[in-house]
């Protein structure tokens, strides 16, 4: 061999080595790869991974990204423009805030009712003198049956509603029982029967046991008349702090006139007052009130089916 031939010779090979010595990953970029690979390793491999995902790692790591719905803080979401646009508006969502102002109308309502109970409370408290109520008191009259009752037994352990009249007067008591029957059918339709209706006389001479059951059928059948003598009838109205003017001394066929206070007095199942109704309050306001009432106490209470 020449010279010139030999000298060609180490040249080539030695443009060759540094080939043979680089680095793997510049190998994979070259496009005869393969052909070095199975020169170098000719056995077969395991198929496990491709040979070149595991010679040749890819320089930047790929992103990585699933469509299945993810658990965030706020709720589940399913796609990205779901996340982006709650990302965007924050914690608060519509549904958030609708939470929050039913939640404040209902805190609202909650305090201003126990407000007004409390109220409701003071004034009855209010009412009360040391040991006994200043309005209203113990008694024992005859009902329109003839029948002898104390205060107790004619509340019946209900709320009662006492109304002072006689059966003589010309306008005012029909007015009042009138307006007195409509407040018994609004509370009897909410509260049941929990509501005792008092006639109590300011006429004992005239109004008989008799008279009376006449008198009170004409405006509702849950009104109990009360009757008695003059000093137990003077003595009850002293008690409601009721305007007494009859007579004591009468004789028969002699004419003469009964003034009374013209109140409702609504009393709790124990005897104490609650509340007094006058005339500036229509049937509906009236039987609101004593609903009202009702529905605040605490202890027993008989309702008839």
């Amino acid at each position: 061999m020449s010279t010139l031939a030999k000298s060609i010779s180490r040249s080539s090979l030695a443009s060759t080595r540094p080939a043979l010595h680089t680095p793997v990953s510049g190998i994979c970029e070259s496009v005869f790869a393969p052909v070095v690979r199975r020169r170098i390793s000719p056995l077969p491999r395991p198929h496990t991974l491709p040979v070149h995902a595991a010679i040749c790692p890819s320089r930047s790591s790929a992103r990585k990204f699933s469509t299945s719905p993810r658990l965030e803080k706020w709720g589940m979401f399913k796609t990205v423009q779901e996340a982006e646009a709650r990302h965007k508006s924050g914690p608060f969502s519509f549904r958030a805030g609708a939470i929050f102002i039913l939640t404040g109308v209902g805190l609202y309502s909650y305090f201003t009712y126990e407000k007004g109970r409390m109220e409701r409370q003071r004034v009855t408290e209010s009412h009360k003198g040391v040991g006994k109520a200043r309005i209203g008191g113990e008694f024992t009259l005859t009902n329109q049956n003839g029948e002898r009752l104390t205060d107790k037994e004619a509340r019946d352990g209900k709320f009662s509603l006492v109304y002072f009249g006689f059966t003589h007067c010309p306008d005012i008591c029909p007015e009042e029982l009138d307006k007195m029957a409509v407040m018994i059918d609004k509370v009897f339709e909410k509260r049941g029967k929990s509501l005792q209706p008092l006639f109590i006389t300011c006429d004992p001479a005239r109004d008989t046991p008799k008279v009376m059951k006449e008198y009170l059928n004409e405006f509702h059948p849950a009104l109990v008349g009360l009757t008695g003598s003059y000093d137990e009838i003077k003595d009850v109205c002293k008690k409601y702090r009721v305007y007494f003017s009859t007579p004591r001394d009468l004789k028969e066929g002699m004419d003469y006139l009964v003034d009374h206070s013209i109140y409702f007095y609504l009393m709790d199942p124990d005897g104490n007052f609650v509340e007094a109704l006058g005339r500036q309050h229509t049937a509906q306001q009236a039987a609101d009130i004593i609903n009202t009432h009702i529905g605040d106490w605490k202890g027993p209470l008989k309702q008839d089916s």
